[in-house]
């Protein structure tokens, strides 16, 4: 019998030299005026509570911007895949203040 050789073509070292750096991807947030955010209500899976979503919104420090608008609204919510959460129909109070936050692009949907 024949032995076999496996080889995944992979190499491991430990060689400084040959290790790229690592790069942070920074998160570039565009200014308001550029940025375009969709407003809109949505109750899927919530047991018939409703919500207001923000989307779009392009960059880091979304978790800063999403506490800045629950409390302008005085109301609670969450950040998820990108979507800031806000409990309520608050349409157009978060309208309101991402007017006066720069954001001339915003629409309610």
């Amino acid at each position: 019998m024949a032995k076999q050789k496996f080889s995944s073509g992979l190499v491991y070292s430990t060689d400084k030299s040959l290790m790229q750096p690592e790069t942070p991807e920074e998160d570039i947030t565009l200014e308001p005026s550029k940025q375009v955010l969709k407003i809109r209500l949505d109750t899927k899976q919530r047991g018939g509570k409703i919500v207001t979503m923000v989307e779009g919104f392009a960059g880091a420090g979304i978790e800063q911007f999403a506490k800045n608008l629950k409390n302008f609204c005085g109301t609670g919510g969450s950040v998820k895949d990108g979507l800031v959460l806000i409990q309520g129909d608050n349409r157009q109070k978060v309208l309101q203040w991402l007017q006066k936050q720069g954001f001339k692009n915003s629409k309610v949907i």
